[in-house]
């Protein structure tokens, strides 16, 4: 059985089984003293130069499914399996091979006791844009497809969701060709939407929008940090803070300091992790995507520094979760 000791950014990180993990583009919920990390399973080869809605191409993978794993101390994680495989059988399902199935994220309703996956689902040439959403009984699944929504009538690609303490939750994504980010209420089971929404960092003319979303909270103060809009190829992480879901936000810049700082250190955010048994202290997920051959892609996750409204992520290539003793 593997056992891994160290987080290694950029470096292969295997199962406990030896294999490579396979939770791309994913997000992490704690239950009962355990963490499950969801993520898309790319295990395949690239499915060439497929033809996107302004004409031009990309490499993707068939989909193949959601991955789900589980870990105590978050370094070794052990595989529950594809908790939502792919549909094959069905050219029109969302989850047929030819379509696309991106950044799945589950949280917990209380009063339903159900366990609700949101995901990024799409034609093969980005045109849909929705929101998928599956239901499961316990973490692991399996989840059970309930069909997709496009939020509010709006196109949504990368997104995420959050859960506030007073159980109210939100679906955060990018909009409008990703050029603003709408936050949305969440209906009270987490399977649909209320009608309100905010708008936030709307490029307007720049053409310079923002996308993938993760969020927090820390001493009442809301957290989300985003990445630009340059496909595969890293950029420049940014962050703003703000006292409410739905702002007024304020932009404070780059959350990464160092080398390589001006590309989130070859990779791009997916989600933040709250240490369970270390109050404030978090670990920032990153993809470091690589696009000609996304099975191979590896996960750079780092340790996140809070002080006051300030974030600071560094680059470690070897740490552990002694870093926040």
């Amino acid at each position: 059985m593997t056992q891994n000791t160290f987080f290694r950014p950029g470096q292969e990180w295997l199962d406990t089984e030896g294999n490579l993990i396979q939770a791309h583009g994913g997000g992490v919920i704690f239950v009962e003293g355990v963490y499950y990390w969801f993520g898309e399973n790319k295990n395949a080869p690239n499915a060439k130069n497929l033809k996107l809605h302004d004409g031009s191409t990309m490499d993707r993978v068939d989909v193949i499914g959601v991955s789900c794993y589980s870990s105590r101390d978050l370094l070794n994680w052990k595989h529950e399996g594809i908790v939502l495989p792919a549909v094959p059988d069905d050219p029109d399902h969302d989850l047929h091979p030819t379509k696309v199935v991106e950044r799945p994220k589950v949280i917990y309703n209380a009063k339903t006791k159900k366990f609700v996956m949101w995901m990024h689902v799409d034609t093969p040439d980005y045109i849909l844009a929705a929101c998928g959403i599956a239901v499961s009984d316990t973490v692991a699944g399996p989840y059970q497809y309930v069909g997709h929504v496009r939020p509010n009538g709006k196109d949504s690609r990368d997104f995420t969701v959050y859960v506030d303490d007073d159980a109210r939750a939100y679906l955060v994504h990018s909009s409008d060709w990703n050029s603003v980010t709408m936050i949305a209420d969440l209906t009270d089971d987490y399977l649909g939407l209320t009608g309100h929404y905010t708008r936030h960092f709307d490029a307007g003319a720049t053409n310079n929008g923002r996308e993938s979303a993760a969020v927090f909270k820390q001493d009442g103060r809301y957290f989300i940090i985003t990445s630009g809009t340059t496909g595969w190829n890293p950029n420049a992480a940014e962050y703003a803070v703000a006292d409410h879901m739905h702002g007024p936000w304020e932009v404070k810049g780059n959350p990464c300091v160092g080398k390589d700082a001006e590309t989130t250190f070859h990779s791009q955010d997916t989600f933040v992790i709250p240490v369970q048994d270390r109050p404030g202290k978090y670990i920032f997920m990153g993809d470091r995507w690589f696009p000609q051959n996304l099975q191979n892609s590896r996960y750079v996750w780092l340790p996140l520094e809070v002080t006051g409204d300030e974030l600071t992520v560094k680059w470690l290539p070897e740490w552990n979760l002694s870093v926040f003793d």
